[in-house]
């Protein structure tokens, strides 16, 4: 079963944010952790916290489970553009050039490994909505 964290309003760029989350897509947990422990960009100090909320959820959703046989891994990471604050820096002349301070909105999914969704449960589940 997935759990799902985010994080909206990052105050830094999403072309910034995305070079962070291309490095762990797809790795799993505890060599993600590792990766972003060790790199230097801003956006990982973020991105390791959000992966830490994620593995929380997955542990609330699966309170029988213990986390080392789960095997987690990060299903997916998007990284989307978030509000931008406008503002003017004065320019010679009596001109003005604007200044975009740019955010991120970073949604992380986070699943088990070795999962197995059969068709009787999804049936299942659908009966019960």
């Amino acid at each position: 079963m997935e759990a799902i964290a985010r994080l909206n309003n990052v105050p830094t760029s999403t072309r910034k944010m995305r070079l962070v989350a291309d490095l762990v897509r797809g790795k799993r947990v505890g060599h993600a952790l590792s990766i972003l422990k060790f790199t230097p960009n801003h956006g990982s100090i973020k991105l390791e916290k959000l992966l830490l909320s994620a593995v929380a959820n997955w542990q609330a959703k699966n309170p029988d489970e213990k986390l080392e046989e789960a095997d987690l891994y990060i299903k997916t990471i998007q990284v989307d553009g978030g509000r931008m604050l406008k503002r003017l820096r004065p320019a010679p002349q009596g001109r003005a050039h604007r200044i975009r301070k740019r955010s991120n909105h970073v949604t992380l999914v986070v699943d088990a490994f070795n999962s197995t969704v059969t068709a009787d449960e999804v049936e299942t589940k659908e009966n019960s909505n």
